[in-house]
């Protein structure tokens, strides 16, 4: 019977309950806040604290690299390839901004992470019935001067770039918010998908220049979708 590698063992007896601690704690914190700061900032430096706690016990090593980030309290939509559960603790701690995900609405049910972004103003999305609502949020995030960050593949990748949808990029373009490509490298090497694994390692996070969008319309949203897809496929290699 061979055993199972390091690692699995650190993963499951160390990993997996040393984050479910951080994220109790830091969940019900950020809930707290939420009490306070209805905008939801102070609760984005809960889950700020959470990501790098979570980046630290596992021995990723973070490098971003690129260009600069827009000034801060500057709303913009950062749109990033999605290959690991590890993709958010590391945008949350390389892009240190006030920063709000695109998410399932299904999430609503995770205990502490549901109730996390429910308070503090995360776009939520119900698939079966996008509809107006989604515009209020970005309008709120927006005048917050809060960012988005979005995954536009649809979910975790296999290691190969999907490609990307243009929904995001229509809202980016009817909101006019510039839209910077950021590339993720070596995320799926910490724990690809569908793998209970995690390898400690480097992570590079590559900032792109902001794309601005004030004078396209609707109909280059797909163009935009397209070129967008090409400069993050660029910084993976």
């Amino acid at each position: 019977m061979t055993l199972p590698p390091f690692h699995w063992w650190r993963t499951v007896l160390v990993l997996i309950p040393v984050i479910t601690v951080y994220t109790v704690v830091l969940g019900t914190l950020s809930l707290l806040a939420g009490l306070a700061d209805r905008r939801g900032n102070l609760a984005h430096r809960c889950a700020q604290i959470w990501a790098r706690l979570i980046l630290r016990t596992s021995g990723i090593r973070l490098e971003r690299a690129g260009r600069p980030l827009p000034v801060a309290e500057t709303s913009v939509v950062f749109v990033a390839n999605h290959a690991s559960f590890y993709d958010i603790p590391v945008v949350f701690t390389a892009l240190p901004r006030q920063l709000r995900i695109m998410a399932k609405a299904s999430l609503l049910y995770v205990p502490f992470i549901g109730w996390h972004l429910h308070r503090s103003g995360h776009v939520l999305v119900d698939r079966r019935k996008p509809g107006a609502a989604i515009f209020k949020r970005m309008r709120r995030m927006a005048r917050s001067g809060a960012s988005l960050i979005v995954f536009p593949e649809g979910g975790r990748n296999d290691g190969t770039l999907q490609k990307f949808k243009a929904g995001i990029f229509l809202l980016a373009i009817e909101h006019r918010l510039p839209v910077v490509p950021v590339s993720l490298v070596g995320t799926r090497d910490v724990m690809p998908r569908g793998r209970l694994m995690v390898r400690p390692g480097p992570v590079r996070v590559v900032v792109h220049d902001a794309i601005e969008t004030a004078a396209m319309t609707r109909e280059d949203a797909r163009r935009l979708a397209g070129d967008v897809e090409a400069v993050v496929r660029a910084g993976l290699t």
